[in-house]
């Protein structure tokens, strides 16, 4: 059985060891990542955010709790997409549509 850290039985790098040598490359803060559950019937779901320079980013699905690390694993590969991508200039949230912006009203 793999252990929770495994990367692939060493046949590439992890999401998260990406996503760490990407913020080191980059001058960018090492990534946080935060666990999260949700409690559905009699069961929990877990999912993984992390946070990079400021930036939380969460993972796209919950898992069982045997698989956290696959919820981190998520969470570091939409990260470091983001992070590719130039796309990670304001929070991003699980189900956020627009990006946020400060509601102004226009002077009446």
């Amino acid at each position: 059985m793999p252990s929770p850290q495994s990367n692939n039985g060493g046949s590439r790098p992890s999401w998260q060891d990406r996503l760490n040598e990407h913020c080191r490359s980059n001058k960018l803060t090492a990534p946080v990542f935060n666990i999260v559950s949700d409690r559905r019937g009699g069961r929990t779901a877990w999912s993984s955010t992390v946070t990079i320079s400021g930036q939380n980013i969460a993972a796209r699905y919950w898992y069982d709790g045997q698989y956290i690390n696959n919820a981190r694993e998520d969470a570091a590969e939409v990260a470091l997409q983001a992070l590719i991508r130039g796309q990670c200039s304001s929070p991003v949230f699980q189900g956020q549509l627009y990006s946020q912006q400060p509601n102004y009203l226009p002077n009446i």
